[in-house]
């Protein structure tokens, strides 16, 4: 039978388990967790005791570490500039289809 070489065999061990290295029961879980409960009509209730609040920290602006995105970026401009409704506006929608299908 074959089998791995010591170094190999070290190497192997120190990788995370997968369920199929181990017997049954083992659940490896996503970490996400629960944040409320199933109700008996299927319905979910959100309990706030267990819902994640992340505080943002005091002194953030005189912070040395830099974003991973730059700050010198321009705010990308959308194809609704300039009409409140933006993207639901029924004017707009209704010229994008006559463009595209001709008059009716």
């Amino acid at each position: 039978m074959f089998h791995p070489t010591q170094a190999l065999f070290r190497r192997l061990r120190r990788l995370a388990l997968t369920t199929k290295q181990v017997n049954g029961g083992y659940y490896k879980g996503t970490g996400s967790g629960s944040t409320g409960r199933h109700t008996k009509h299927g319905g979910y209730r959100i309990q706030w005791h267990k819902v994640r609040t992340y505080v943002v920290p005091t002194g953030l602006k005189s912070c040395q570490l830099s974003p991973f995105v730059t700050r010198r970026m321009k705010p990308t401009k959308g194809r609704f500039e300039g009409d409140p409704a933006g993207a639901l506006s029924g004017r707009r929608y209704l010229e994008s289809w006559k463009v595209e299908n001709g008059q009716d």
